[in-house]
């Protein structure tokens, strides 16, 4: 029985339908990705079902009660002054508790039976564990300042806030727009863990086909205002939807012929026409329908020139950087060679956005030297995306860098001509940058980057917010790209499929120059913990004295073993009776000072009982 379901849903922006008549259900335990091209209405369909967006037509059902937590590309906070005004924001039942439990705890003058009741209230409804799953949670994101203003947060700070509150609260749908977008490649293998634990329901939309693997179960894929659903993982997906095109293809051919006949037919025919015209009419209009939608899917073309390069393309030379006391680069050399593909890897903060803005002179360095070849030409793809206004029109956003653009094949292109390649026709050329949509503009970007054509090509973080369908494209040029390129991506498929070097930025300002992809370097640290556990098992068991020989228990074994039955049943009382002085306390200090000796008491009972055991085992043999 579903939870979540939609009864003939449909969406329109500026008179044009996105989806009509759509059907779409969530069950308890679904593990759903969306997928579709920028545009399709990916990012509208989860406002929907979330209730953040009114449809214009059709409506969404859902079951009584249930919790849907939404976590958005650009999350708002205008309501919320720090973090902590944010994480503790419509706390639930056990936020709740431990809230006014650290508020109970620090006034003195609270009565006994408050902390106790309240205590007794905690521990069923597990609340202490909710607290140890809010600190793992809030470390792991990188939140620890929770004083600090939300204003002074970066976009990927904000991103990983709001995904933290998400995981607290724990709703029973969870909607996830991109979350993986700001997460280094460590907190994103976490993340799929937590997320397919606990027989949890997920909406997703991602490009990151590893992650998609790893987190869902099935795919649905928005194209041309319909669902497609695929029962399998991404790969699988990929399969069905090859043969669904193929399929689609011979339909299209099929109805072209026929539509051609038709064509000629209405051409022929005269003014005035029959009813049994009139039907056919209505049919040609049908088909022509039909047509011309299977005849608009396209894709990005992505061809232009590369700038000659010379032998000397960049060098670094001892180079190290330090903002305060904190090492960010230490000592670090380079040559770089032509037809180097090498993928920058390490947790955020590590120092890869530093590296960039030293290579392409935007940072200059404490020490060492930094060479840049004469003819070396960088194109820098940066993460934060392109500085222009949103009243700015989309063409003269190109004209900007260039009118005319020189393919890979020696063709020129206009501007526009170019836009038309990258998806944009003329209607959306001439339009405000304001009306594209967040992974429009990333594909804009990337255009303008590629215009300079580019020797050397910086990607920081290219997937955030393109469609996988452009991203397929983007690989395999890159795949062919003659010049040197540096990649930083918490994307896996990415960096294992384009890159065969890494710098791993491994904190304290070391590099380590690694030969190979992702997956190597993965399958080289689990092969090093295997060994490493492999030699501590070893060591562990060498310096275990060898199982000694069942012998009977000696006289002063004997008494020990019964002097060690009275002093646990006299350390079991001493633990009731601070049991009870903790409940009837009020003094705070001394609170402390009798839950620290209960701890002592748990402990020196723990080791009393092992050797009572021990003894037990030499008694009875």
């Amino acid at each position: 029985m579903s939870i979540l379901s939609t009864e003939r849903l449909g969406h329109s922006y500026h008179d044009k339908w996105l989806f009509k008549n759509l059907t779409f259900s969530l069950h308890k335990g679904d593990r759903i990705a969306l997928v579709g091209i920028n545009g399709t209405g990916k990012s509208t369909l989860l406002k929907i079902l979330s209730g953040k967006l009114k449809p214009v037509e059709g409506k969404v059902v859902t079951e009584k009660g249930l919790r849907i937590g939404v976590l958005e590309q650009d999350p708002d906070y205008q309501e919320f002054n720090t973090i902590n005004d944010f994480i503790n924001a419509n706390g639930n039942k056990e936020q709740s508790l431990i809230l006014e439990y650290e508020k109970v705890v620090s006034d003195p003058n609270t009565p006994p039976h408050i902390l106790e009741n309240l205590i007794n209230e905690i521990t069923a409804s597990n609340a202490w564990e909710y607290e140890s799953n809010i600190q793992t949670i809030l470390n792991r994101l990188q939140i620890k300042d929770f004083d600090q203003e939300i204003k002074s947060l970066s976009g990927g700070q904000k991103k990983r806030l709001a995904l933290a509150k998400l995981l607290l609260e724990d709703p029973d749908i969870y909607i996830l727009d991109e979350p993986t977008n700001h997460l280094d490649i460590e907190t994103i293998e976490w993340l799929e863990n937590l997320l397919t634990t606990k027989n949890k329901t997920i909406l997703l939309v991602s490009h990151d086909r590893y992650f998609l693997d790893a987190v869902c179960t099935e795919i649905r894929e928005l194209d041309g205002g319909e669902i497609y659903n695929y029962k399998g993982n991404y790969a699988y997906f990929l399969e069905k939807k090859a043969e669904r095109l193929a399929s689609d293809q011979a339909s299209y051919e099929k109805n072209k012929n026929l539509w051609r006949k038709e064509l000629e037919w209405m051409r022929r025919q005269p003014k005035a026409r029959t009813t049994k015209s009139k039907s056919r009419i209505d049919a040609f209009s049908e088909l022509d329908d039909k047509v011309k939608q299977t005849s608009k899917t396209q894709s990005v073309q992505l061809s232009v020139k590369v700038s000659r390069q010379g032998n000397k393309i960049l060098e670094l030379e001892n180079v190290s950087v330090k903002f305060s006391d904190k090492v960010i680069i230490d000592n670090f050399s380079y040559v770089f060679k032509k037809g180097d593909k090498i993928g920058l890897a390490g947790k955020n903060g590590s120092g890869k956005s530093t590296f960039l803005n030293l290579i392409t002179e935007n940072l200059k360095p404490n020490k060492g030297e930094i060479s840049i070849g004469e003819t070396t030409v960088f194109g820098y793809y940066k993460q934060g995306g392109l500085d222009f206004s949103d009243e700015d029109k989309v063409i003269d956003v190109v004209k900007n860098v260039a009118d005319y653009i020189t393919m890979a094949n020696g063709d020129t292109l206009t501007a526009s001509q170019l836009l038309t390649l990258f998806l944009f026709p003329p209607n959306k050329q001439f339009g405000l940058i304001s009306k594209l949509s967040g992974g429009e503009k990333k594909r804009l970007q990337l255009m303008r980057v590629l215009m300079k054509n580019p020797n050397v090509l910086i990607l920081d973080e290219p997937t955030n917010d393109l469609d996988i369908d452009t991203l397929n494209v983007l690989e395999e040029f890159l795949e062919n790209y003659p010049g040197v390129l540096i990649l930083v991506s918490h994307d896996r498929y990415l960096i294992d499929k384009l890159t065969d070097q890494l710098f791993i930025f491994e904190g304290d300002g070391n590099i380590r120059i690694f030969n190979g992809n992702y997956a190597d370097y993965r399958n080289e640290l689990e092969e090093n913990l295997k060994i490493q556990k492999s030699s501590q098992k070893k060591k562990t068991n060498e310096s275990k004295p060898s199982a000694p020989t069942k012998k009977k228990a000696s006289y002063k074994e004997q008494l020990e073993f019964d002097k060690l039955g009275e002093e646990i049943a006299t350390i079991e009382d001493s633990i009731k009776t601070n049991e009870a002085l903790l409940l009837s306390t009020d003094d705070h200090n001394k609170l402390m000072e009798i839950s620290s000796e209960i701890e002592n008491l748990n402990n020196l009972l723990e080791e009393k009982s092992m050797r009572w055991l021990e003894l037990s085992e030499i008694i009875e043999a």
